[in-house]
């Protein structure tokens, strides 16, 4: 069986259909990823020969320069989606979201190939809402996204969200040497995701600055590479114990050690945060179409996470649930017991075998 595996920009997109590729590639089958040229491509851990890349578009309705090459550029992708459907010859294609997904899942219909696209968020993408009714089937992450998808019950699968194999748990003290931290000390871990976030970066670190308890915290932050150099002087006056990274591959010694994240509420991270039960707050991104707002309420729901709206962040509200944790240990064992409340999904064998099934 050949897979053509395709997938979006962002590290929410791309993480899950990586988890895929390597799966369906520990079994033999002939898997290919296919990229936009605007991802992570120089940080991921997968072998490059099993990628291909096709040009990116960005699209909006303005007529701007911007916007007339974004549709030179899609043009150009449908071009070389078709050419990788002709040249590829897949069995099945398989989406994981995205204008850059369209094209490829498009003609995989066209020529009668079987399709699959995952959802990895509770609201459906607009890209996925209209190649919903084109797939053979639809695999979801969250049971809530059913509700929003008008198209047979019978085509929707709940696999949840795959994640990268090298995601698990660490023993604490290999986790603490990774880092050289020390034991006792309580853990903050602040990530705006694939991308990193600047209001989080910055109200995060003059909450931490003004700490009082500084000898009695660790800090982890992944902050991006745009606030990198700056937040790296920063942290050295600071007194803070930390570990400041502009992007870390190996997130699973992070949440191993950490008591508490901060973050935005990427579909992927709310699968990572729901594998090894970290305690969090939330801060929604508030530009995507309120994704991540419902993403963050399935965590809040069951009471594993609080939610922070992004126009409250500031450091003086978060330097207040800093301290509110650090003295009410007895929260986050609570929020870690709440993660159990979830469906106890194995996301990447689910979609495998949806896969083989054809």
């Amino acid at each position: 069986m050949r897979v053509l595996i395709v997938s979006g920009s962002s590290g929410g997109h791309i993480f899950p259909a990586i988890a895929l590729t390597e799966a369906l590639k520990k079994i033999a089958l002939d898997a290919l990823l296919v990229l936009p040229q605007k991802s992570l491509k120089d940080r991921m851990a997968v072998d490059s020969k099993g990628i291909k890349y096709i040009p990116a578009a960005v699209l909006s309705f303005n007529f701007t320069s911007k916007n007339i090459s974004g549709i030179y550029f899609f043009l150009w992708g449908i071009w070389e989606s078709f050419r990788l459907i002709i040249k590829f010859k897949p069995d099945i294609v398989v989406g994981f979201g995205s204008l850059n997904t369209v094209a490829l899942i498009f003609w995989a219909w066209l020529f009668r190939i079987k399709t699959i696209i995952h959802e990895q968020n509770v609201v459906c993408g607009k890209a996925n809402r209209l190649l919903s009714k084109l797939v053979d089937r639809v695999a979801i992450a969250f049971s809530q996204t059913r509700a929003g998808l008008n198209i047979a019950d019978a085509k929707i699968v709940l696999t949840g969200n795959p994640l990268r194999s090298n995601l698990f748990r660490i023993n604490k003290k290999e986790a603490l040497d990774y880092f050289k931290f020390k034991e006792g000390k309580f853990t903050i871990f602040i990530t705006g995701g694939s991308q990193g976030a600047h209001r989080l970066n910055v109200a995060c670190f003059e909450a931490l600055a003004a700490y009082e308890q500084k000898a009695d915290l660790q800090v982890i932050h992944i902050c991006g590479t745009q606030d990198f150099a700056c937040l790296q002087s920063d942290y050295a006056a600071s007194g803070l114990t930390y570990k400041l990274f502009d992007f870390l591959p190996q997130m699973q010694y992070a949440y191993s050690l950490a008591d508490l994240i901060i973050c935005r509420a990427g579909a992927t991270t709310i699968a990572e945060l729901a594998k090894f039960r970290v305690p969090a707050i939330l801060v929604p991104y508030p530009f995507a179409y309120a994704h991540q707002s419902a993403n963050a309420q399935v965590l809040k729901e069951i009471g594993a996470a609080e939610v922070l709206l992004d126009r409250d962040l500031c450091a003086h509200k978060i330097k207040e649930k800093f301290q509110e944790y650090f003295y009410h240990h007895e929260k986050l064992v609570e929020m870690r017991t709440a993660y159990q409340k979830l469906p106890d999904l194995d996301a990447t064998t689910m979609l495998v075998n949806l896969v083989l099934s054809g």
